[in-house]
């Protein structure tokens, strides 16, 4: 099989401390150009990874006939318009999360999908670990039942002025950086958007973003909750994360469940009708796997037709009208019915 030819879009962090070294390890992918809005940041990056191709503006990468697909790691706030310039351009695309900040914005980005018959998701690497597979399929065996409700958390320490999560016109705030990783993988256990939300939301008197945020989803008859922070848990490398699913049967639980910034070994624990307390009956565990790599095997395999999971940007569509809503909810009160 022919390996994909990417492109990057940018030197951010994300693209040169996780996603650029991970694609060494994908058999399917080949990583041929870089750019940057400054010609000396894109030559810099690519001296450093052996990238053949370097582009001092994002046009010229995009202009380049031999590039196959894509990564945006640029700000939140220019995401939708560089996926679309790089849609009309022939390009598939794969950028970073949250894809949008309004679900307006997702709706022109399925126009622009349509139009240009190109493929694109929203980088969520978590997607790709493995133990979501093995997630999925306990729920469906029915390993603990039938979902009743879901509980989220994750938090980290993000005081930088200068760190665009702390910059509201540019999509900071911790619904949208942190909260898009519950909202989703809600969505993964239910399956749809929920009929209503409501939120509570402390914002920080001097970023102005929301620092502390808490929703409570009503599915009809099944519920989700979580709680996100920029302002709180550990200022490590990795976030505080909490997953934990309650079945009618029993329940679920992980204890690394979302973003690794460094491979990390992880579990899913499960308890059945016979479990005691928070004591597991059955443990899955998992050796520590790249998901930035994994992704980006995962998105160059499908597009080279094989038979590998994928996800659409209709389900970011559902998450953006989810945060809408919780926004409304802060703004309100009260609840807020989400939009079908």
């Amino acid at each position: 099989m022919t390996p994909v030819r990417w492109g990057v879009l940018g030197v951010a962090a994300i693209a040169t401390g996780r996603f650029i070294p991970a694609m060494a390890q994908a058999r399917h992918a080949s990583l041929v150009a870089i750019a940057s809005r400054g010609a000396d940041r894109a030559a810099a990056a690519a001296r450093e990874f052996g990238i053949p191709r370097h582009f001092g503006s994002y046009d010229a990468l995009l202009e380049d006939a031999d590039i196959d697909a894509v990564y945006i790691p640029l700000p939140n706030h220019l995401h939708v318009a560089w996926s679309v310039r790089a849609l009309e351009a022939g390009k598939h695309v794969l950028c970073e999360k949250p894809l949008c900040l309004s679900a307006a914005d997702v709706v022109a980005l399925q126009a622009a999908r349509d139009r240009s018959a190109r493929h694109i998701e929203e980088a969520f690497s978590y997607r790709n670990h493995p133990q979501w597979a093995k997630i999925g399929e306990l729920l469906d065996a029915g390993a603990i039942g039938a979902p009743l409700a879901v509980q989220c958390t994750m938090a980290k320490q993000f005081h930088d002025p200068d760190d665009i999560r702390n910059n509201p016109e540019q999509g900071g705030g911790a619904l949208y950086d942190l909260g898009s990783y519950a909202i989703s993988a809600c969505s993964a256990v239910f399956g749809r958007a929920p009929r209503r939300v409501v939120a509570a939301l402390d914002r920080d008197p001097a970023f102005r973003i929301d620092r502390l945020s808490t929703a409570l989803l009503d599915y009809g008859g099944r519920h989700a909750s979580f709680t996100v922070a920029t302002q709180g848990g550990p200022s490590g490398w990795g976030s505080h994360q909490q997953f934990s699913v309650l079945g009618a049967n029993g329940w679920l639980r992980c204890d690394f469940p979302f973003a690794h910034g460094r491979p990390s070994p992880c579990r899913v624990c499960v308890g059945d009708r016979g479990s005691v307390g928070a004591v597991e009956t059955a443990t899955y565990a998992f050796e520590p796997v790249n998901q930035y790599a994994l992704q980006v095997e995962r998105f160059s395999r499908y597009l080279r037709g094989e038979a590998v999971p994928s996800w659409p940007i209709e389900d970011s569509l559902v998450t953006l009208r989810i945060i809408e809503a919780l926004f409304a909810s802060a703004v309100s009160g009260g609840w807020q019915d989400v939009p079908g």
